[in-house]
């Protein structure tokens, strides 16, 4: 899994089995060169020689992606004979269901020569084909193996984007991207102090809120759209931040109004979607910002915690989640929800490319 918010790739050793639907193995990680992150965001934006740009970047993803592949191998003793199938999300860098399209980057014929494994990728095109926003889809494995008889859960996933799963103990689950999670946080530390994250929320933890601002960020369209829907750096970027600015506001005031914009949204969201949840389980990136976290909890007025009281580490859920599409591929069984997606149906997902 490589996502939003452009920081490296996770990869994850899982393996099924009746009396156990998911078991961590072994986990491994390796962070995007500044270099690497500065192209990917270029081609967010059109530009001179893009679709040539596009597949050479593609061919690089998959010798990084094999390279995080052999290393957890080495990392488990296990060996690639020994894998079902790489289940590869790529690296978005165009999301465009309202114009039937989306961009994942990874040559999987490369990644599939390169490690020997079967691998599938491009798991979202065929949801957005049946009608689906292609995301998110992350909230069918929240089901498969999050879901409770005694507690209505909602599942946060804090990455560059903030997505929630609704688990009731009884009704449908659903889910949908809500906001930001990271990504203008991300972009507005890295443009002002050349680091690529507020460690802690430290540096928001010292500025204030700024109301007015915080007011405008929030008539953002997308918040008022009815769900399904889903988020990028489309709808949530630097550019779009820098047009409710006067250049008055001190620096650290912005980034805890971006803090506060993110808990904003995923609580108004939670509140407005998943009625009557008892608690909400944290994963993805955002679990490790303590301001966040505790701001989280102040707002809702529920219990929030790290889905590691759940039994999955909050580092590697989407990683483990593709490993779980993949293997719903394989096994001929559909991997989106329709009530999260807005697909007519449920479809398997995925193109697979054998070893």
């Amino acid at each position: 899994m490589s996502g939003t918010s452009l920081d490296g790739v996770d990869a994850a050793l899982v393996n099924f089995l009746p009396d156990n639907p998911v078991k961590l193995i072994g986990s491994h990680y390796l962070p995007y060169s500044a270099d690497l992150k500065h192209r990917l965001l270029d081609l967010h934006q059109t530009q001179p020689d893009e679709l040539h740009l596009a597949h050479v970047m593609a061919q690089e993803l998959a010798e990084l992606y094999a390279q995080a592949v052999k290393g957890l191998l080495e990392k488990t003793g296990i060996l690639s004979s020994q894998v079902s199938a790489i289940g590869c999300h790529g690296q978005t860098i165009r999301h465009q269901p309202q114009s039937g399209y989306t961009v994942q980057l990874v040559d999987a014929s490369r990644l599939t020569e390169s490690t020997g494994i079967t691998t599938i990728v491009d798991f979202r095109s065929r949801d957005i084909a049946a009608g689906g926003q292609g995301a998110p889809l992350v909230p069918a494995f929240h089901s498969a193996v999050l879901s409770s008889a005694r507690e209505n859960r909602v599942i946060v996933n804090i990455g560059g984007i903030a997505n929630l799963t609704n688990l009731p103990c009884n009704g449908q689950v659903t889910g949908f991207d809500c906001g930001p999670g990271n990504i203008l946080m991300d972009a507005w530390v890295l443009h002002h102090l050349g680091k690529s994250i507020d460690e802690s929320g430290v540096w928001a933890a010292a500025g204030k809120v700024l109301p007015e601002l915080l007011g405008r960020l929030l008539t953002h369209e997308f918040f008022a759209l009815p769900p399904p829907k889903s988020a990028g750096r489309e709808q949530f970027n630097l550019h779009w931040l820098q047009g409710f600015l006067n250049g008055s506001e001190a620096l650290e005031d912005v980034q805890a109004t971006l803090l506060e914009l993110t808990v904003v949204s995923i609580v108004k969201a939670a509140q407005n979607h998943c009625m009557g949840f008892d608690a909400l389980y944290v994963c993805g990136g955002g679990v490790h910002n303590t301001t966040l976290m505790n701001r989280l909890a102040e707002l809702a007025g529920k219990p929030v915690h790290s889905t590691f009281s759940l039994g999955i580490d909050p580092d590697w859920m989407e990683a483990m989640a593709f490993a779980w599409l993949a293997r719903q591929c394989l096994e001929g069984q559909p991997g989106n929800l329709p009530a999260v997606t807005g697909a007519s149906g449920p479809r398997i997902l995925g193109a697979i490319y054998p070893a």
